[in-house]
């Protein structure tokens, strides 16, 4: 009588390491060409900057929003990333809360928001994951300035994620990459007003993220 075997699982085949390189390129190409030219830019210019052909854009990303999704995390899986490298400081808490934000600045997160609306899926399980862990770490550096009685009371997360994206923004009838240079000197004076003590109190309240969420 034959004996019951248990079965030896299936291993999933690991991608090759040049469909890695591939998908990477085109993530990366992608960022490049929304931040330079918007959402509508075509997908062939994407593959023919990434060095790869159209088939394997669409064997990677069956459809735009796929793709936008992807690039829209990795954005923000590198903006948490920047504030992990923050939370990891020993030193000045309020000096890595700046460096965090110039880090965040350079994603040019602000040219890619606008891409998430209409019908693009917002609530997708894998933007709320990405979405969620940036604004916790955001609100552990900014918690940890705060203790330190460096970071004024009367700011929230909101406060600081609106200002980084209102101000690494191009100002409207301006060349994007020439608009950057203003970038870092604009963030360093919106923080240098994040210092505490206040000198001025701020209309309204603390922006939260519920709130920033409603807007």
């Amino acid at each position: 009588m034959p004996t019951a075997t248990t079965p030896v699982p299936r291993k999933v085949p690991r991608p090759r390491a040049d469909a890695v390189r591939n998908r990477e390129r085109i993530v990366t190409a992608a960022r490049e060409m929304f931040v330079e030219h918007g959402p509508d830019v075509p997908l062939d210019e994407i593959a023919r900057r990434a060095g790869v052909g159209n088939a394997t854009v669409y064997r990677n990303f069956p459809d735009r929003e796929a793709l936008v999704r992807e690039v829209v995390c990795s954005v923000m899986d590198r903006t948490a990333e920047a504030a992990e490298v923050a939370l990891a400081e020993t030193g000045d808490a309020f000096a890595a809360l700046e460096r965090f934000v110039h880090a965040a600045a350079d994603e040019r997160i602000s040219a890619l928001c606008p891409m998430i609306s209409g019908s693009f899926n917002q609530n997708h399980r894998d933007l709320e994951a990405s979405r969620e862990r940036v604004e916790q770490l955001v609100e552990e550096v900014m918690g940890r300035a705060r203790a330190a009685g460096q970071l004024r009371a009367d700011v929230g997360v909101g406060d600081v994620i609106i200002a980084v994206a209102q101000l690494s923004r191009p100002p409207a009838g301006t060349d994007c990459l020439h608009g950057d240079r203003f970038v870092h000197r604009h963030l360093q004076l919106f923080l240098d007003g994040l210092r505490a003590p206040a000198r001025s109190a701020l209309p309204g309240t603390a922006v939260s993220i519920k709130e920033l969420r409603e807007c």
